[in-house]
């Protein structure tokens, strides 16, 4: 059997620096689209994300 090789290349840029673009580039997916569902689902998730981007900032101040 053989394995997989592990994946070791690395995202570009900072976590909180990608946190920030998914959010803003969902944010403005969102408001391109009709009010409905789908509009909320990804308004939903640009709050979430940036909750995330908060927490990390506590959590980055702390150390």
């Amino acid at each position: 059997m053989l394995k997989k090789k592990r994946n070791k290349s690395r995202p570009e840029g900072s976590f909180e620096n990608r946190l920030r673009k998914f959010a803003a580039d969902t944010r403005s997916a969102a408001r391109k689209m009709p009010p409905g569902r789908e509009r909320d689902a990804l308004m939903k998730k640009a709050r979430q994300t940036e909750a995330v981007m908060e927490v990390s900032e506590m959590l980055t101040f702390r150390k």
